[in-house]
């Protein structure tokens, strides 16, 4: 059941107030798929953590989780040689007990696979179970994982101060654990990137900049590496937006984003050139729009038991006032920004 925040959001794309379809036509611009290179699946919205920006409103107490008919079906469509790609994500998807299959799988099909990684579920295990997860880094490493890790900030208060007191430094020794597994390290080809999100409603900083910052600090601090940091903004959605609602801030946030669109970010958004799977095989354009209910439909709905790559590609994106947030400033995808300040496509 969507919340009353979520039904806003949806609602503000009919003409007039954050109408991100009145903004594209202000800049005479239609957006199309452009390519499908990769399939994005959200396989779990459990969580060891319980972050206050989460826009999947993952936690310990979600129970939703992808069978493994859906997984294997996502596995035929990998099968494309179109397909290049997995991006797995959650929640923590270690925590589906699929996730190992389903890597191991897509390893086999010779895709690049992807995981959304919290960092500190290598350390804390299954919060239901107990499972313990330390086997995580080794088995990224054999899989050729790229491990995409979620790092608010390089010291404690901020980090804390989004995702619980405690991540941090867990954070930390995660981070050691995979660069003594070679990730993130010059030369190797095991890709560590980490992700930030800035700390309230705030637009991120220029992520080249943040990127160095980062580098300096976690080498200077706590002798880690890694390959390349990605700032993505916080989308106005579920535990964000109701975050914003309590502070009374969601208009001044939605205002801020509007004024800050970038026509310049739009050849880059990820929702041309990827597919979002949901945990019960529903298909979205991507995971902000699955977490909100917008299914890609070309007739009817689409799951990954009714779709075919043609579809796929002649759909309709759907768009509404949470997309401009991928839009503003240098743009927000899931590898990051899509623009550079001046506006020249990266």
């Amino acid at each position: 059941m969507k919340t009353s925040v979520q039904l806003r959001v949806l609602e503000t794309d009919n003409p007039g107030k954050y109408s991100f379809q009145q903004v594209l036509q202000e800049h005479a611009l239609t957006l199309q798929p452009l390519s499908l290179g990769t399939l994005q699946a959200n396989i779990t919205k459990l969580c060891n953590q319980a972050c206050r920006h989460c826009h999947v409103d993952a936690s310990p107490q979600r129970t939703e989780q992808m069978n493994w008919p859906v997984m294997e079906r996502c596995l035929r469509i990998l099968e494309l040689d179109e397909i290049e790609n997995l991006d797995i994500t959650g929640g923590a998807p270690e925590l589906n007990p699929y996730f190992d299959s389903f890597v191991t799988a897509a390893h086999k099909l010779n895709k690049h696979v992807m995981v959304r990684h919290n960092l500190t579920v290598s350390l804390d295990g299954h919060p239901v179970t107990g499972e313990s997860k330390a086997y995580l880094p080794r088995f990224f490493a054999d899989n050729e994982v790229e491990v995409i890790a979620s790092l608010p900030y390089y010291d404690s208060y901020f980090t804390d101060k989004q995702r619980g007191t405690g991540v941090f430094q867990k954070s930390i020794e995660s981070i050691r654990l995979l660069n003594a597994e070679g990730y993130g390290r010059e030369g190797s080809s095991r890709v560590l990137n980490l992700v930030y999100n800035p700390v309230g409603a705030f637009l991120p900083a220029s992520q080249p900049g943040l990127e160095a910052d980062f580098k300096r600090r976690l080498y200077a601090d706590y002798g880690l590496f890694f390959n390349h940091l990605y700032t993505i903004t916080n989308m106005p959605i579920n535990r964000f937006a109701a975050q914003l609602d309590q502070l009374g801030a969601f208009d001044d946030y939605m205002t801020k984003l509007v004024n800050a669109f970038n026509p310049h970010t739009t050849p880059g958004l990820m929702c041309r050139s990827l597919i979002s799977v949901g945990h019960d095989g529903k298909l979205y354009d991507c995971d902000f729009n699955q977490m909100l209910e917008m299914q890609v439909f070309t007739g009817e709905p689409l799951t990954v038991f009714n779709c075919n790559l043609n579809d796929l590609l002649k759909r309709k994106i759907r768009f509404a006032s949470h997309c401009f947030g991928c839009t503003a400033g240098s743009g927000s995808s899931c590898a990051g920004t899509t623009a550079s300040p001046g506006g020249n496509i990266l």
